[in-house]
């Protein structure tokens, strides 16, 4: 039976917390990205997306592609938060024989769409869902989170064009536009204007100026969209966010926490060490 509903403040909470949790024990990486998509996640799974934790292959269910797989722990703590699993396992994340690989995958993990990690095939992946449930006449809405770093990619375009020209009404993409990758600053890697390059494409183009607010995230995703039209947020968030130690540095893409630097993000979180 499916679990009493977390409102979308309490799931990015629980994000953020297990998140630490989980690269902490397994000696994992990439809790920068997990952190900073965290809000994002937690107003989907608690609020947009219909998901049936006791029949996760219902075929009412919308779906969702994280593009940015390597931030899947955050995906994971969403499902065993609304109900999909028991939380326990995501204490196995990365490690030896746990199914809850260190990037998102979909094998033996309940409410998972698809695998990813290779950045730059999400998008692709989600315009071949929508354009298929379109050609079926069905309702069903496909979400996809793709990172910033990650539009450097030129299967992104690609598919943007892709999901304009089939007027893909039913798919919402949301870049989490944290200004960080793992060799640095986005803009001194590749510097782009996101919401011109989106609009350009003719994507009905939403900028949430705070990704961390929850109440804007919400509203841009329900917003009355244009006919036709795919719809893209441009979600500001800031890497890291939530550890002030972390926050907008890129070493963090792939930094591991000390048992000290463990206690002190917990610390400021506000839960308790184990």
């Amino acid at each position: 039976m499916e679990k009493q509903k977390l409102n979308s403040l309490e799931l990015a909470w629980l994000i953020r917390r297990h998140g630490i949790e989980m690269t902490h024990l397994s000696k994992g990486s990439h809790i920068a990205s997990i952190l900073s998509v965290a809000d994002i996640i937690g107003v989907l799974y608690a609020d947009i997306i219909n998901v049936f934790p006791d029949n996760p292959k219902s075929p009412d269910r919308d779906y969702f592609i994280l593009s940015k797989g390597h931030a899947g722990a955050a995906v994971y703590v969403a499902l065993a938060e609304r109900g999909f699993f028991n939380r326990q396992i995501l204490k196995t994340h990365y490690q030896n024989g746990s199914v809850l690989s260190g990037h998102v995958s979909h094998k033996n993990v309940p409410g998972v769409d698809a695998s990813t990690g290779s950045l730059g095939h999400g998008l692709s992946y989600a315009v071949g869902i929508a354009l298929a449930l379109q050609k079926q006449g069905r309702n069903n809405k496909v979400y996809v989170v793709i990172g910033d770093g990650e539009c450097d990619e030129g299967s992104v375009w690609e598919a943007a064009m892709s999901a304009v020209n089939f007027k893909l009404s039913n798919l919402v993409a949301i870049v989490d536009a944290n200004g960080m990758q793992s060799d640095g600053r986005s803009c001194d890697i590749m510097k782009n204007d996101l919401a011109a390059i989106w609009q350009g494409f003719g994507w009905d183009v939403r900028v949430v100026a705070d990704g961390h607010d929850v109440g804007q995230i919400y509203n841009a995703l329900v917003s009355p969209a244009r006919p036709d039209t795919p719809v893209v947020l441009i979600s500001k968030t800031i890497k890291g966010k939530g550890i002030s130690f972390m926050e907008n540095n890129a070493d963090w893409h792939h930094s591991r926490l000390s048992d000290a630097q463990y206690k002190s993000a917990l610390a400021e979180l506000g839960g308790k060490t184990e």
